[in-house]
């Protein structure tokens, strides 16, 4: 008789890395404030996080969320649906809209949710999903979650998106889903050819742009950024990385945001944003619309890093933001370079298969509008030592 806890004994992976002090992951920072960090006991230049305009330990921000919790307690302890939603989350929701040029937007408690909800909702008996390859979790698991169906585009591949869309049946509602920008990659998605193909075969279209809200488009986004923002059918961004808070929006039609919100499981059955997330997120929201330099300083650091790391002989893939990956291949040895990077001082994230293609594991590095030239060039020595260590870039000797 089968055990369901059978699979439990077979899942050794994750402790064979633990006994060779190589895991990465679930490990406790005792300490950050954006830019640099403790990590288990070694202070180090932060280069992990999703924290691009370094907001989150801006004191008007911080003030924000004190007020709020003051006045409002720490959680609404209920649903939107139902006692919930506090004038905050409607001010929000305004205020959302306008900023990324869209008629209505509704906060959910946490980006994921959002796209859970919204994908999930759309999608009815017969509707077809049309993701690219490189597309989140979340809105894979929306599409599993509704009653639609789902298929796949190569990344970012213009002819293959048009051919998986010439495939369905003009009977089939179509939502095709993209990220603005790519969360491992650092790249944009193509959106002017995207949207033309979209419009001649009769698709919606859905950004998920969690990292370009913020970043993008003077922070309004990928949609912004080429133009688009009347051409796209929704926009969804999330408050855990530009917006130093927690939580996500969806932003569209009138009548198209109003029938989300009516169906959208991970909204009506899951208590609201608490009121300090919500002060957090409009008072980075004031500062993202009357203070640009944010915005253009992340924009020079990251373009600074990457030459950088491109001078060293690293591969950035088609890195085009803030988020640079640094291609290193083979997964042991990306544990090791990350361990490595550790001790000199530098705290990237690595990410291993199944999370990329065999043989293609990285480690991601992003990077804050508070980053100091300082932080950037201790964090190039790191990478230069550790990249000679382990003959991870050319030397002298081998160039």
């Amino acid at each position: 008789m089968a055990d369901l806890f059978d699979k439990v004994s077979g899942f050794t992976a994750a402790k064979e890395a633990m006994e060779i002090g190589i895991y990465p992951f679930f490990r406790a920072l005792s300490d950050s404030e954006g830019t640099t960090a403790t990590f288990e006991n070694k202070d180090v230049v932060m280069l992990g996080s999703n924290n691009y305009l370094g907001l989150t330990t801006d004191e008007r921000v911080r003030q924000a969320a004190i007020d709020a919790t003051n006045r409002y307690g720490t959680s609404v302890t209920g649903s939107r649906f139902l006692n919930g939603t506090l004038e905050l989350h409607l001010e929000a929701d305004n205020r959302l809209a306008q900023f990324v040029g869209k008629e209505a937007a509704l906060v959910f408690a946490t980006g994921y949710q959002t796209n859970l909800g919204a994908v999930s909702a759309l999608l009815g008996k017969g509707d077809v999903a049309i993701l690219d390859k490189d597309a989140h979790a979340c809105v894979v698991d929306g599409v599993a979650m509704s009653r639609g169906s789902m298929k796949r585009f190569k990344h970012n591949d213009i002819e293959d998106l048009e051919r998986v869309l010439k495939s369905i049946p003009d009977s089939s509602g179509k939502l095709v889903v993209i990220d603005g920008v790519y969360s491992m990659g650092g790249d944009f998605a193509p959106l002017p050819q995207i949207v033309e193909v979209c419009k001649k075969h009769g698709a919606r279209i859905f950004v998920d742009d969690a990292h370009g809200i913020g970043v993008a488009g003077g922070g309004r986004g990928t949609a912004a950024h080429f133009g688009l923002t009347d051409q796209v059918d929704l926009i969804m961004g999330t408050f855990s990385k530009s917006f130093a808070s927690v939580g996500g929006f969806i932003a569209g039609s009138a009548d198209v945001i109003h029938y989300i919100q009516h169906h959208a499981r991970s909204l009506i059955f899951s208590a609201a944003l608490p009121a300090p997330n919500l002060a957090a997120v409009l008072a980075a929201l004031d500062i993202i619309e009357n203070e640009p330099d944010h915005v253009q300083r992340v924009w020079k650091n990251a373009e600074y890093m990457r030459q950088g790391l491109q001078d060293l002989g690293y591969n950035t893939l088609n890195s085009q933001t803030p988020i640079i990956p640094v291609m290193i291949g083979e997964q042991f040895r990306t544990g090791l370079a990350w361990m490595a990077l550790i001790e000199e001082g530098v705290y990237t994230n690595p990410v291993i298969p199944p999370a990329t293609p065999p043989n293609q594991a990285l480690l991601r590095t992003s990077y804050t509008a508070t980053h100091t030239k300082e932080h950037l060039d201790r964090a190039l020595r790191a990478f230069e030592t550790v990249g000679k260590n382990l003959d991870l870039i050319p030397t002298p000797e081998t160039a």
